[in-house]
């Protein structure tokens, strides 16, 4: 009975989704995990608990009301790591049981252990219990990754950690030093500059964030200056030493000293696959542990599929989901499973979050398309002001000369969900007249799509 029509390593998001869907198509499915509970780095280590430690922070520290109740508003004063993790590990016990019982519903089989490849058709699973080998039809590849290391940065667990030991610090920190500007060092910089601690962000290239679009990513920056941030971009670490009273020192190429009483290194992800044994398999991964697979998901072996973060960009929960249904549609033979990548979102849920769909103004101008901006404030609009943030602000990029819509860009609260309504109209083809056609709920933040078509739509007219 050890022999499957698809094996799954890896409980996340895409692993999971993928399981539920080989079960409905009346497959036998076995999903190996490594830890003892389900649910990946998503839901144990990564996505999920940095959210809720992000609107722990948000509440706590009163950081949207600010602007109502005056910079000193708080709802507790002296907020303790203890604290976020508190409500951190009751939505992390929440989702694994809700992913458990969603396997369990649906009949898949799940294994506890490591896995690693015997030949490229059977898998030895390894526990405390003992090892066994099962066989499969297809295997799908679904591990993520684990935070990047490296020989320059000494990680102690104390106070020089990676992304998956914040909620380890003995406490909240005066000030931090964070080293990488991508999602999870920008992520992180803001929950911990809206606490009122004082950090450092070091970035090696010139920009945070260069794959946004830059308006969206220069007004994050200049939200994080206005929060104390210090931002040292073009910089990169040359050491980092823990100093006799316990503080942290990172030494720059620069030859500058920067001083904290911790630090998080959050350079990059490598892909969890050091004991998957991919050479029995024959397959390989490149220098960052990624797995290289065709536009189906296949790779160099025809019936051994990989899928999110372990493939690389864009490593989003929402897109390995997508990819897991996907795969599983293509190795049961079925073509009318289709998804279109140019309308995926993007979510970076920094403070205040970011989100976008479709090109950016880089991109375009790249491309020499003719395009036109409208731009909508969230302090002009009434639910800006109601809820606080009058710092947010919509931007809808369309063609000037069919006025298709080509993207959206958004930073201020609520803006992950704020996009899928011209994630909607750009997925149906629509073009900016779809907004000044429609009546939207007052007060709402989706009035902002209105009020930006109408400045697009009138920056048109000044040519005609």
């Amino acid at each position: 009975m050890n022999e499957y029509d698809l094996l799954v390593i890896g409980s996340g998001p895409s692993g999971q989704r993928a399981a539920v869907a080989a079960v409905k198509r009346g497959k036998r499915v076995a999903l190996i995990e490594m830890r003892d509970v389900v649910g990946g780095v998503c839901i144990n280590t990564g996505t999920i608990p940095s959210k809720t430690m992000r609107e722990a922070v948000l509440h706590l520290s009163g950081y949207n009301y600010r602007s109502v109740y005056g910079m000193n508003y708080r709802v507790k004063e002296k907020i303790t790591m203890a604290d976020l993790a508190f409500r951190v590990q009751h939505v992390i016990k929440t989702e694994v049981d809700v992913t458990e019982a969603q396997l369990s519903r649906n009949g898949v089989e799940v294994l506890t252990g490591i896995a690693s490849f015997e030949d490229p058709t059977h898998v030895r699973v390894t526990s405390s219990r003992g090892a066994s080998v099962y066989a499969a039809e297809n295997i799908l590849i679904a591990v993520g990754t684990k935070p990047a290391a490296s020989a320059k940065v000494p990680i102690n667990g104390r106070t020089i950690i990676d992304s998956d030991q914040i909620l380890d610090l003995p406490e909240l920190p005066k000030t931090l030093i964070v080293v990488g500007g991508g999602v999870i060092g920008v992520e992180y910089t803001c929950m911990f500059s809206a606490l009122g601690v004082r950090v450092t962000l070091i970035e090696k290239r010139p920009k945070l964030l260069e794959f946004a679009d830059q308006e969206i990513v220069e007004a994050l920056s200049y939200h994080l200056r206005d929060t104390r941030v210090t931002m040292r971009t073009g910089e990169e670490v040359e050491s980092v030493e823990e100093m006799p009273d316990g503080s942290v020192v990172a030494n720059l190429e620069s030859k500058k000293r920067i001083s904290g009483n911790a630090l998080l290194y959050a350079v990059g992800r490598q892909g969890n696959v050091s004991e998957l044994n991919l050479p029995a398999a024959g397959i390989e991964a490149d220098s960052r542990g990624r797995i290289p697979v065709d536009k189906d998901f296949r790779t160099k072996q025809a019936h051994i599929y990989a899928v999110g973060d372990v493939i690389g960009f864009p490593s989003l929960a929402s897109v390995s989901m997508e990819q897991g249904r996907i795969a599983v549609a293509r190795m049961f033979n079925d073509e009318s499973v289709h998804t279109n990548p140019s309308v995926y979102p993007y979510g970076i849920y920094t403070i205040p979050e970011i989100s976008f769909i479709g090109k950016t103004e880089e991109q375009l101008t790249d491309e020499d398309v003719p395009y036109e901006v409208g731009v909508a404030y969230y302090r002009e609009i009434a639910r800006g002001q109601i809820r606080g943030d009058t710092t947010g602000r919509l931007k809808l990029i369309f063609h000037r000369q069919n006025k298709q819509l080509l993207g959206v860009h958004i930073i201020g609260e609520g803006a992950a969900e704020l996009v899928h309504i011209g994630q909607a109209v750009m997925t149906l083809g629509g073009t900016v007249d779809y907004f000044i056609e429609t009546v939207f709920n007052y007060p709402t933040l989706a009035e902002c799509y209105k009020a930006a078509a109408f400045n697009g739509i009138n920056r048109l007219s000044r040519f005609e």
